[in-house]
């Protein structure tokens, strides 16, 4: 072993760059590039709604409110498809990649019920539940690889393994999202700040009271899809009115209101 002094300050340096990639998270761009494969994970057993005026709605609607998260910006920015069918879900991938289906659509009576689904998924982002949903020790693998890359020029079998680390990763999420769903706490935190995010952004909270109270008709017990991956509607709704109970109503002007309504049927009057 070559123990000269600039071969030990080479590999203390890879060290040091080992322990510090093992005490981060992902980038925002890594962020980004792992949702973008979990999307089209999801996506390669779905169809997208090729419906130009309802998807640019959906994805103004989800801009506006996530300028009112904690986290209005990601490296790819928010974008949102609509999945052609008539299941009743939504998925939300890490750096902000959301899908939802025109069956869930189906069961907003408004925007502000529109707003109140987006609300939900771009928590799930702001929260990070899509990466925390990646096995710990699958994490330390990829920070401890990320560590050797930045280290060994060579590259070679550690960039490969780095990228299996990542398949792994994402299959992690994927699982999680469509088979698993995230736990009630969860599910329950990201409601909590979908309330934040509504009221901020100027809509009246207790219209997620009202698409819950849509969805609790809709969704059929022991289904395969929301119902497979969320918690019974009845649990959500008790915590979000109790949260509710403690606010007064927002005021929302009635030309306000009118307006939305003009919009939401003209983008998805058709859905």
């Amino acid at each position: 072993m070559d123990l000269s002094i600039g071969n030990l300050s080479a590999i203390g340096q890879g060290i040091q760059q080992t322990q510090a990639a093992e005490q981060t998270e992902f980038t925002p761009e890594q962020e980004y590039y792992i949702g973008r494969a979990v999307a089209a994970n999801l996506l390669s057993t779905r169809t997208v709604w090729d419906n130009a005026s309802a998807t640019s709605y959906v994805n103004v609607l989800e801009r506006a409110l996530a300028m009112y998260s904690d986290k209005p910006e990601t490296f790819g920015g928010y974008h949102v498809l609509i999945m052609d069918s008539d299941e009743i879900n939504a998925f939300s991938a890490p750096g902000g990649l959301i899908l939802v289906t025109r069956g869930l659509l189906r069961c907003a009576a408004n925007e502000d019920q529109v707003a109140a689904i987006l609300a939900h998924e771009t928590s799930h982002v702001v929260l990070e539940h899509g990466l925390n949903a990646i096995k710990q020790a699958r994490k330390t693998a990829a920070y401890r690889q990320l560590g050797i890359a930045v280290a060994n020029t060579a590259g070679g079998s550690n960039v490969q393994e780095l990228t299996d680390l990542f398949k792994d990763s994402i299959k992690d999420i994927t699982d999680t999202m469509v088979n698993n769903g995230y736990s009630r706490d969860l599910e329950l935190q990201a409601d909590q700040m979908a309330l934040v995010i509504m009221k901020r952004a100027g809509y009246d909270p207790r219209a997620f009271d009202d698409m819950l109270k849509s969805l609790g008709t809709h969704v059929k017990p022991g289904g395969l899809d929301f119902a497979k991956t969320h918690p019974d509607p009845k649990i959500r709704e008790a915590a979000v009115e109790k949260t509710l109970d403690d606010q007064p109503p927002l005021a929302v002007p009635a030309a306000a209101t009118a307006a939305r309504q003009a919009r939401w049927k003209a983008a998805l009057g058709s859905v």
